[in-house]
């Protein structure tokens, strides 16, 4: 039986009193957690979830969210993880996307679920954890797991792809699996002694299965962060003497550059992880002579479950690189014809394994699009060495990484069309050294039209997450465009300050 919900179930029969949660001074077991899914599973179950319908969560990094997402795959449902952060239009589009027939939503949510939900005619479960914890003790535990196949979905997550049109990438158990059991064994090397920070978000595929999954594979403790803080983050080290950081890569430069770094004890630290984006060597430099603990960077992305190339411990770590691919997974690079470049030659990023995603939820020709062959084209340009390390050197696709949040151009510019006054517009990332990159936007009005520039701000910031807005808007006359009428980002550039 390849369900996922039995990595839990096994881990709390050999390790039952083991630390599974921590959050603060809340120490949750892996015998409790069990039965708190199993709970859950019940609970599902008893309120009519059938094999295979779609649950959404939007809760932070909170305990109630690893019950929630093992409970739903025990009841043999698919989580929709979803960001705690989205407005009510994305809620609603996502929920009715994946045709979920239920939104389990955090009690301090500001209100943009429940109206999503009542848009998509979703019914909600407010997750308040005194009252979720009296709803679950009313349940009989479900303990029987749902039987699944390798093939069956279990996780739908939300992606823009190459396109900016949200789409959900079906992940299967056994894809999960792969990954799960390659990035806990392999590349951390995890076992119950490990402590693992949790301050990647539950709902990315980074911090889901990591993260998440991974501790609960291996038996060891995670230590949940609701919301990244540095000196929080540097405390729960202390506190809990942490073994395995995982983070991006704005998250290091600010545990770098925290000024109480200097006087925290994270000797315990043994192993530092790197995604969502490129760390810059000074940083990682930095980070190394600071807190004396290797970090090793990998790449991946939603559509592959999501590691795809990792530094492994045992080889060579070389700074710069995402490393070499792991275990029975392939990696290409094609030109524009899809065919291999030159040895030392730059092409797109091309991948094939056991961790693809089984496709876009009911999106069979953008599936098709990203793999016509059974290479998921990345949509990433790099390059590979003598020794088989790759490395990132640009971005095919206009995808934006702000503090490793994926942005999408296209998205933001629909909103922005919405606007009365909106003639084009065109949103691109500008670099930035806190951030990584920074969303700006450059329009261009109706004829006889007005808006100002903090207006159209405005705009968007009232229709997407907080963390999608352009921070930056200018209004020009025209945009450069090529001979078809494409719109040439490369072209733009953002006035000075």
């Amino acid at each position: 039986m390849p369900n996922l919900a039995e990595f839990l179930a096994d881990t709390a029969h050999c390790h039952p009193e083991q630390p599974a949660l921590r959050l603060g001074t809340t120490v949750t077991s892996y015998a409790e957690l069990d039965r708190l899914s199993a709970q859950t599973a019940t609970l599902l179950r008893t309120q009519g979830l059938r094999d295979g319908e779609r649950v959404a969560l939007m809760l932070p990094n909170v305990p109630e969210f690893v019950v929630l997402y093992y409970g739903i795959l025990r009841a043999g449902g698919i989580v929709v993880p979803m960001n705690p952060l989205l407005k009510a239009r994305e809620t609603e589009y996502q929920l009715r996307d994946s045709g979920a027939v239920l939104l389990a939503e955090w009690h301090l949510a500001p209100g943009e679920g429940a109206q999503g939900a009542a848009a998509a005619g979703v019914r909600r479960l407010v997750i308040e954890p005194a009252a979720f914890a009296s709803l679950l003790a009313g349940q009989e535990p479900r303990h029987e797991i749902a039987d699944t196949t390798g093939d069956d979905v279990a996780v739908l997550l939300y992606t823009s792809g190459t396109t900016g049109v949200p789409k959900g990438a079906a992940l299967t158990h056994s894809g999960l699996r792969h990954n799960i059991e390659v990035t806990a064994v392999e590349v951390q090397q995890a076992t119950p002694l490990d402590v693992i920070v949790g301050c990647l978000p539950l709902f990315h595929i980074f911090g889901q299965v990591c993260t998440m999954n991974a501790a609960v594979r291996s038996g060891a403790s995670l230590t949940l962060i609701p919301r990244f803080d540095a000196q929080t983050v540097l405390d729960a080290i202390a506190r809990d003497r942490a073994t395995v950081f995982q983070g991006v890569p704005t998250m290091y430069a600010a545990l770098l550059q925290s000024p109480h770094a200097a006087d925290t004890d994270v000797s315990t630290l043994r192993m530092c992880i790197s995604g969502g984006a490129s760390l810059p060597v000074e940083v990682l430099h930095g980070f190394e002579r600071r807190f004396g603990c290797m970090v090793l960077e990998g790449f991946g992305m939603s559509e592959t479950s999501p590691v795809v190339t990792f530094n492994h411990p045992h080889r060579p770590r070389k700074a710069g690189s995402i490393g070499t691919p792991i275990r029975d997974v392939e990696v290409r690079l094609l030109d524009d014809d899809g065919q291999d470049v030159t040895p030392g030659g730059v092409g797109e990023l091309a991948v094939r394994g056991p961790n693809l995603m089984k496709g876009y939820w009911n999106r069979s020709q953008d599936t098709a699009a990203a793999i016509p062959d059974g290479w998921l084209r990345t949509g990433d340009l790099a390059l590979q060495d003598e020794d088989g390390y790759l490395y990132i050197v640009d971005r095919k696709k206009d995808m934006i990484i702000r503090g490793g949040y994926n942005i999408y151009p296209r998205e933001i510019e629909e909103v922005l069309h919405e606007h009365p006054a909106v003639a084009l517009a065109a949103v691109l990332g500008v670099p930035d050294g806190r951030l990584g990159e920074e969303v700006v936007a450059a329009v261009v009005l109706r004829p006889g039209a007005s808006a100002t520039t903090d207006e159209l701000q405005r705009f968007v910031k009232e229709r997407v997450a907080a963390y999608k807005y352009p921070r930056h808007v200018w209004l020009v006359d025209a945009l450069p465009m090529g001979p078809s009428g494409k719109i040439l980002k490369r072209e733009i550039s953002a006035p000075a300050d």
